[in-house]
């Protein structure tokens, strides 16, 4: 099958996936929810000047929010806001001249205040999490969820736009993506069609946050303690330091690191090191069935159960998609994305299949000879037929490390936080020309873990945007996972010029003296993050709608996150910060070789995984019938996973009792819903842009440099302000090819 086909299904749509202000703010993670600390949820009286959520001439008072301020500033917010469109509504119908200035700006200008203050509630929601200001989040949500309604259904603002045309490309992207928000959010229905939409609407919300607080709460209640030192053998020290932190934390006692205890924890550092480096068996596959079964109805609380929430979200997503007239959830979703149908989604995941599947079982057969040949009786043929699934990833370690001669733990020492960030910072000094300074006591932090950061344009020394950077894993109060998202976009009609960005990853902790010592993989964490922040912060587009990450389609908004990861396997980057975080020596030349040589190790077996979990996700919002799964009449949602994993990773098949999908937050409490399948997508993007810097030679530094700016001047530039299509041919001068990714996964 020709590749060529791949290009021709990947282009064909041109419509956007990020709804305008007129539905609510768009950023690269979902809204998230606010909660905070302990304090009483009961309403108090504040004015303007005293409530800190209402101070918003400069960064979020964070050192101030409590969560009794929240539903006082939203009350009070609301009613301005009411009365603020409310004399919008009439002043468009009646005059008879309509301009742009007079629509979107305006509706900007009145919907910002709120959406600041949402913002930052559902900032702190993801980082600093307590139950009480769960209940204040929850208090205000409907009347949010019901505010954005009325916006989105507002006949008089569109028949406003229909009416609008803009002489500037910006502008247009803006009315043609608001009117279709506006069409998805329900704006042509009537009695009580437009009744019942309103109702799932609310649901959904509700849900969202549900299944999101139930993840988080079954994942910080989780805790095997290992006493015995037996039991750790073969595992590193920095694992061994950052499991004896998490008992002494939770005992307040002093431990020692070589001789335990040892408190094991289901947050992401704890979890990947145990099923990387934990030699007992046992130990291994407790964590993960703890893991895999998080909020499903193996715990112990049965409000934290998500299958019912799953089956009814996946019910009211498919009503709301045939009140609107689509067949299915899939089919509203693409109609704001890139790719055309669920079909040319499937056909490209094939693709790419073809390739990666005996990839990926190669892989499997040559970490399943290790096991047997060094695992011991019970990884003999006869008394194994296969490895289990925790047994996987630890011996995919092992083989390696004895293929590479190189382990995790050596290559640590060589990624202290401090040094990484120091050369990151010099790498997007070199190739797009701006200077980041630390910028420490400027601002609020919500946590003495985060630091504040200001950019600069090193051209004019202009300070041109600002981020918080959340580099550490925090089970007790913090999501997993890493996330960009928008603390202040970049507008012309609120008078924002400097964008604010949010960086939050769950990486290794500083362990007593030592700094944060990274993987290798959480290396690559920061700059994908890191690259989403400077799609956001480098922006020239001044109308909020399109600016930054606004209004990117969602199946494109991946690209400057995966193409900022391949700078990880670039000499001149890794030597701008690989050194020794005690003696200051640089990275041997062989230990960086050989990571470059790890690139497209187990390449295969993670595509095939991220195939999966796209096709599971199109499925369930496409032809699986919700309704009778949940009452055994048909496949279960469990069904569809093990029939999809048939198919994409037949070499490796879930348990029986594997529930992933009750904490698979990014399509159940997040923005991914029929989405999830953008990451491969646009990865073709990412690394054919990369490919472009590869041609002209990584080690010719001005052309490196020039490379850098048109970049800069295109895909960070322009950001939704373009179509997708239209900015990478800016970039490249072509549509894209598949080839530059086959050649990175090793596939070509």
């Amino acid at each position: 099958m020709k590749w060529t086909v791949v290009t021709s299904l990947l282009w064909l749509s041109s419509t956007n996936a990020f709804s305008s202000l007129v539905v609510g703010a768009s950023r690269s993670t979902p809204m998230k929810h606010f909660s905070a600390s302990t304090a009483s949820t009961e309403p108090t009286t504040t004015t303007t000047t005293t409530n800190p959520f209402l101070l918003q001439e400069d960064l979020p008072q964070f050192e101030q929010l409590e969560p009794e301020f929240l539903t006082p500033a939203v009350e009070t917010l609301l009613v301005a806001m009411e009365e603020q469109f409310t004399a919008l509504e009439e002043r468009l119908s009646s005059d008879t001249a309509i301009t742009y200035n007079q629509v979107l700006p305006e509706i900007e200008r009145i919907q910002f205040p709120l959406g600041f203050v949402w913002g930052v509630a559902g900032h702190l929601n993801s980082v600093k999490n307590g139950e009480t200001l769960r209940q204040a989040y929850e208090q205000n949500q409907p009347k949010i969820v019901q505010s954005m309604s009325r916006f989105s259904q507002s006949k008089s603002v569109y028949d406003a736009l229909q009416s609008l045309t803009s002489t500037t490309r910006p502008q247009q992207r803006a009315i043609d993506n608001s009117l279709r928000a506006m069409q998805l959010g329900g704006v042509g229905l009537q009695g009580a069609d437009k009744e019942r939409f309103n109702e799932i609407q609310m649901k959904l919300a509700q849900l969202s946050t549900t299944f999101s607080n139930n993840v988080l709460d079954e994942t910080k209640q989780y805790a095997l303690t290992v006493e015995d030192v037996a039991k750790v053998e073969g595992v590193p020290e920095s694992a061994k330091a950052l499991w004896a932190g998490a008992h002494a934390a939770f005992t307040n006692t002093k431990v020692d690191p070589a001789q335990g205890p040892w408190r094991i924890t289901l947050d992401m550092p704890s979890y990947v090191a145990v099923m990387s480096h934990m030699k007992d068996r046992v130990i291994r596959e407790t964590i993960y069935r703890a893991y895999l079964t998080r909020a499903s109805e193996c715990s112990s609380d049965a409000a934290k159960n998500n299958i019912p929430i799953i089956y009814e979200t996946l019910k009211l997503k498919a009503e709301m998609a045939k009140l609107l007239g689509f067949a299915n959830y899939a089919e509203l979703s693409l109609a704001s994305k890139m790719a055309p149908s669920v079909e040319a989604v499937t056909e490209l995941t094939d693709l790419v299949a073809e390739r990666a599947l005996p990839a990926a079982e190669r892989e499997l057969e040559e970490i399943t000879a290790l096991a047997r040949a060094q695992g011991g009786e019970e990884y003999r043929v006869e008394q194994l037929e296969k490895l289990q699934p925790w047994d996987v990833t630890y011996w995919s370690e092992r083989l390696k490390e004895s293929k590479f001669e190189l382990t995790e733990e050596e290559t640590r020492p060589y990624f202290a936080l401090p040094e990484v960030l120091d050369g990151m910072f010099a790498l997007v000094s070199r190739i797009f020309n701006i200077e980041v300074k630390a910028a420490n006591g400027e601002a609020q932090v919500w946590h003495p873990d985060v630091s504040f950061f200001k950019v600069y344009d090193k051209a004019t020394n202009q300070h041109i945007a600002s981020f918080f950077l959340d580099p550490y894993s925090r089970p007790e109060d913090k999501q997993g996972g890493a996330w960009m998202d928008v603390c202040i976009g970049k507008s012309e009609a609120v008078n924002r010029h400097v964008p604010v960005a949010y960086l939050t990853c769950n990486g290794s902790p500083p362990v007593g003296s030592q700094p944060s010592l990274m993987t290798f993989r959480e290396v690559e964490t920061l700059f994908h993050e890191f690259g989403h922040g400077l799609q956001h912060m480098l922006t020239t587009v001044t109308v909020g709608d399109v600016s930054g990450i606004n209004g990117v389609e969602w199946d494109a908004v991946e690209l400057p996150s995966q193409f900022m990861e391949n700078w990880c396997y670039d000499r001149a980057t890794i030597y701008g910060f690989a050194k020794h975080w005690e003696t200051g020596e640089p990275m041997p030349e062989e230990m960086f070789q050989k990571l470059k040589q790890q690139r497209v190790y187990g390449a295969g077996m993670m595509s095939c995984r991220q195939l999966a979990f796209g096709q599971v996700d199109l499925e369930l919002h496409s032809s699986f019938d919700a309704e009778a799964g949940e009452k055994g009449q048909g496949e279960s949602i469990f069904d569809v996973q093990r029939r999809v994993a048939a198919k994409y990773t037949p070499y490796l098949l879930p348990l029986p009792e594997d529930r992933f999908l009750c904490s698979f937050s990014h399509i159940f409490a997040g923005g991914y819903a029929a989405g999830y399948y953008s990451y491969k997508w646009a990865e073709v993007m990412s690394a054919d842009a990369f490919s472009a810097f590869e041609e002209v030679g990584l080690d010719n530094e001005e052309a490196v440099r020039q490379v850098g700016m048109k970049f800069r001047e295109t895909v960070l530039s322009l950001g939704g302000g373009e179509n997708p299509m239209e900015v990478f041919k800016q970039f490249r001068g072509r549509e894209p090819s598949p080839d530059a990714l086959l050649r990175h996964n090793g596939f070509a």
